[in-house]
C-alpha cells in the first residue's frame, strides 16, 4: 500500500480559523428562496413562511455568513421592491435568470430569516442597472437609526435597524451575461464612488469589490489590477468566484480542483500584493471567496418547461451530488482553510436547490446532499489557530493541473485540541498516512470520521436521504506521538485529537 506522512506542529500557524470562512449564499435564482427557504404553505413553515426543516438543516450546516441576494440577480434587482406590506409589492422580470420574481421575500424578510438561522447577512449592491444614490438608500434603509425618510419607513415597517455590516459592491460585472457589463475601469470608478459614499455615513463598513468572475476569464489579472488602482484604500476585499465539475469525465483532474483554488487564490493576493506596494501601502486587501461549488453545467436541469416561458422560482441547476462531490467540497474547503491569513470570506453558493448542499420538495420533504458533510463537519469542528501542514505524500498524474500530492490535508489546534482534515485524491487505492501529532501533546482520538463509499456515485435522495453519511474511520490508531489512518481511494476524512 502506498503511503504518505504529514507533520503537524503548533508552533506554526497561518491565521486564526475565521467563521467567516463557512459562509453560504441565498439568490433569487430557481428555488433557493421560494419553496427553498420560504414556502409559507408547507406544513412546517413558521409564522413568516420560513420552512423549518431548512432553518435546522441551515444551522446544522454551521452557516456563519449568507450573501444576499446575488448573483447575477442582483445586478437588475430593485431593493425598494422587497421591503413593506407584501400586497403591494411589485411583480417584475428578472432577466439574469428567465423568470418572474414575485418579491414576496425581499430585505425585511431575509434579515427575519437570518435571525433566525443565526447567521450573518452579507448585502449585495446593484452596481449593474443602478448607482452610488441607489446603494445609499438601501444603506439608509438597512442601517440608519431613525429620523430620515428611509429610516422611518423601515421603522413603519416594523423592524429595527439591520445593522449590516458586510457589503458587496456589485456582482460580477466582468461578464458579458451580467445587466450592467462594465470595462474595468467603469465598474473601478462606480466602486470607489460608491464605496466612498457609504463610508461618509459609516466609516467602519466591510466592502467587497467586484473581482473577475473567474480565473479563466480573458481579463482574468487585469480587472483585478484596474478595480484596485481605484479601490484599494476604500475596499477591504476583492472576491473570487469558481466552480469546478466533472462534465469532461476527467475524475482525476476533478478531484484536484483545489490545485486549481490554490492557485487561484494566491494569483489575486500577488496582484492585490502588487497594487499595494505601488500605491506604497501597508494595508493588505483580503479575499472575499464569496462564490464557490461544484457545479455540472453540462447537465444541469435549467428549466421546467420551455424556455421562452416567463416562470415564477422555475427549476434552475439542481445538480444531485455524489460521493466524489463531496470529497472535492471537502478539499475546498481545505484550501480556503490553508489561505485563511487572506481569505476573510467564503460563501458555498447556493444554500438549498440551486447547486446546494440541502435539497427540498415543494409541499415535501429537505434532505442533506452528500456535500453537506463535510461542509457541516468542517466548520463544527475547525477551531483556535489554522497550522502548515508538511506533507510527503505520492502523487497522481492529472490532465490539468500536472502531477498533484495524492493526499492534502490542513490541521487546526485549539488549546490542546488538534483537528486534521485530509483527502485522498487518488482513484486507485488506498493510501496509509502517518501523521506526527508529537508536537502537539495529543494523547486521545476524540472523533475519526470518513465520507467515502464503494460507489463513488452515490447519491442522496427524498426517498434515501441517508444513503451517503458520514462512518467512522475504523482505522485510526494513535501512539507514540504517531496517528496512522489508512484514508480510502476517493475520500475525506475528519479527525479531532485532544489531550484529555
Amino acid at each position: 500500500m502506498p503511503s504518505a506522512t504529514l507533520t503537524i506542529d503548533p508552533a506554526f500557524t497561518i491565521a486564526p480559523v475565521n467563521r467567516r470562512t463557512f459562509g453560504t449564499f441565498v439568490e433569487h435564482m430557481g428555488r433557493c428562496v421560494y419553496t427553498g427557504i420560504y414556502e409559507p404553505g408547507h406544513a412546517t413553515a413558521d409564522e413568516d413562511g420560513f420552512r423549518k426543516d431548512v432553518l435546522e438543516l441551515t444551522r446544522e450546516l454551521g452557516a456563519s455568513v449568507v450573501r444576499y441576494p446575488g448573483g447575477n440577480f442582483v445586478s437588475g434587482y430593485r431593493w425598494e421592491d422587497g421591503v413593506g406590506p407584501r400586497e403591494g409589492r411589485p411583480r417584475r422580470l428578472d432577466l439574469a435568470w428567465h423568470s418572474i420574481e414575485t418579491n414576496e421575500f425581499g430585505l425585511d424578510e431575509f434579515i427575519r430569516w437570518c435571525a433566525k438561522a443565526g447567521v450573518e447577512p452579507m448585502m449585495a449592491i446593484n452596481l449593474g442597472t443602478r448607482g452610488v444614490q441607489e446603494a445609499l438608500d438601501l444603506q439608509e434603509y438597512a442601517n440608519h437609526p431613525g429620523g430620515t425618510a428611509l429610516s422611518d419607513l423601515r421603522e413603519q415597517h416594523g423592524a429595527s435597524p439591520y445593522g449590516i455590516k458586510l457589503w458587496c459592491l456589485g456582482n460580477e460585472l466582468d461578464g458579458p451575461w451580467q445587466v450592467g457589463h462594465k470595462t474595468p475601469t467603469e465598474y473601478g470608478r462606480l466602486a470607489a464612488e460608491t464605496a466612498r459614499a457609504m463610508r461618509m455615513i459609516e466609516p467602519d463598513l466591510e466592502l467587497v469589490a467586484c473581482g473577475s468572475s473567474s480565473s479563466a476569464m480573458p481579463l482574468f489579472g487585469t480587472w483585478e489590477r484596474e478595480v484596485l488602482r481605484e479601490t484599494y484604500d476604500l475596499v477591504d476585499y476583492i472576491s473570487c468566484h469558481a466552480y469546478y465539475g466533472d462534465d469532461d469525465g476527467d475524475t482525476a483532474s476533478f478531484l484536484a480542483s483545489a490545485v486549481n483554488m490554490d492557485r487561484f487564490i494566491e494569483s489575486v493576493v500577488a496582484t492585490a500584493d502588487h497594487i499595494g506596494a505601488e500605491l506604497k501601502s501597508r494595508k493588505k486587501i483580503g479575499i472575499s471567496f464569496d462564490e464557490w461549488n461544484v457545479w455540472y453545467r453540462d447537465r444541469s436541469r435549467r428549466t421546467d418547461g420551455p424556455g421562452d416561458q416567463w416562470e415564477v422560482a422555475p427549476r434552475r441547476i439542481e445538480d444531485e451530488y455524489n460521493v466524489t462531490d463531496a470529497v472535492v467540497v471537502g478539499n475546498l474547503l481545505i484550501s480556503l482553510l490553508r489561505h485563511s491569513d487572506r481569505v476573510g470570506v467564503a460563501c458555498l453558493a447556493q444554500l438549498a436547490n440551486v447547486i446546494a448542499p440541502i435539497m427540498t420538495e415543494p409541499g415535501g420533504p429537505a434532505w442533506r446532499q452528500p456535500t453537506f458533510h463535510p461542509f457541516a463537519i468542517t466548520s463544527r469542528l475547525a477551531a483556535g489557530q489554522v497550522l502548515q501542514v508538511r506533507t510527503n505524500s505520492p502523487t497522481v498524474s492529472t490532465t490539468k493541473h500536472g502531477e498533484v500530492p495524492a493526499v492534502d490535508a490542513v490541521a487546526t489546534y485549539d488549546e490542546g485540541r488538534l483537528t486534521v482534515f485530509a483527502v485522498n485524491r487518488s482513484t486507485e487505492g488506498p493510501i496509509e498516512v502517518t501523521i506526527d501529532v508529537s508536537r502537539a501533546g495529543v494523547t486521545t482520538v476524540d472523533e475519526a470520521v470518513l465520507i467515502h463509499d464503494a460507489d463513488p456515485l452515490a447519491t442522496n435522495s427524498a426517498t434515501q436521504p441517508d444513503r451517503v453519511t458520514p462512518q467512522p474511520l475504523e482505522s485510526a490508531q494513535l501512539a507514540d506521538g504517531k496517528l496512522t489512518i489508512t484514508l480510502p481511494a476517493i475520500s475525506w476524512t475528519a479527525l479531532s485529537l485532544s489531550t484529555d
